[in-house]
């Protein structure tokens, strides 16, 4: 018995972020959990979660959080180095005899995508796709959780221009997860881009959170140059502000305007739509 729930142990990596908590939610409860952190004064206590201190960057602290695990969530954060986090996940899950990982990657992630957060998600997806270990693959759209802080004073920011977006409530993403995670055997092989049920504007946007806040919401529009600026001003790095000033680009050229089946083909129902997601996010909302 003891070996049976050893081998069925999920590890969860980026534990503390937001992502990956909501991972650790849907599957807390229904199989062994383990928690990869950096800092665990930071992690949420679960019960039937294992919380193990370790850093993608430093590959000599994984040994311990990838032994005896069966499958892998792999999430490492979005900035110049995460190839190197990845490969040093995806070298010790291959040392460990993990039987399967689920990469969280990028939308449209590819060696000339618009973006250099998108080549540097190709990268890491190639080398995984080659690693001899079953993988698969999540490329999800822009988050609808993104949306959070940005409507203040009545009016709501974004980095889509005047084009439209599909929108992802990041637990759809986690759903997915979950199950692939529990049963990945029919996700093998596979690279699902998850996007909401529709794709919107921001305008669009703004009349559902009116609508949700009783008071009038407008979407106000910035160029790139605008948007890196009032990041730069947030005390955002500038390679991260740049990145995000890429996506405002590329959003804004129609890139993300599309939306799929992928969350219902795994899961089971539909994604949340936007006013789903601002009914329950709607005193976070207000707050902005």
């Amino acid at each position: 018995m003891d070996y049976i729930v050893f081998a069925m142990t999920i590890l969860i990596t980026g534990a503390n972020g937001a992502v990956s908590r909501e991972v650790i939610r849907e599957l807390a409860g229904k199989a062994p959990l383990r928690a990869l952190v950096r800092d665990k004064s930071q992690a949420t206590d679960l019960d039937g979660v294992e919380y193990v201190v370790g850093d993608l960057d430093q590959p000599d602290t994984l040994g311990p959080a990838f032994a005896g695990i069966r499958t892998v969530w792999l999430l490492n954060a979005m900035g110049p180095m995460a190839p190197s986090q990845s490969m040093n996940a995806v070298w010790a899950a291959k040392q460990a005899g993990v039987e399967h990982i689920v990469r969280m990657s990028a939308i449209g992630a590819a060696f000339d995508a618009p973006t250099r957060n998108g080549r540097l998600h190709a990268l890491s997806d190639v080398e995984l796709q080659n690693s001899g270990i079953p993988w698969t693959i999540l490329r999800p759209s822009h988050f609808m959780q993104n949306l959070f802080g940005s409507v203040g004073g009545g009016e709501l920011n974004g980095l889509i221009g005047e084009s439209k977006v599909g929108f992802v409530d990041i637990r759809d993403i986690a759903a997915v997860a979950a199950e692939i995670l529990q049963r990945p055997e029919p996700h093998a092989g596979k690279i699902y881009t998850l996007t909401g049920p529709e794709s919107l504007s921001l305008h669009e946007v703004a009349e559902e959170f009116g609508r949700t806040l009783d008071r009038p919401v407008r979407y106000v529009s910035d160029s790139a140059e605008e948007a890196l600026a009032r990041f730069l001003a947030y005390g955002i790095d500038r390679w991260m502000s740049e990145v995000l000033a890429e996506y405002r680009v590329a959003y804004g050229s129609g890139w993300g305007d599309f939306a799929n089946d992928h969350v219902a083909s795994v899961v089971g129902r539909p994604p949340r739509s936007l006013a789903e997601f601002a009914r329950d996010h709607r005193d976070h909302l207000a707050r902005d």
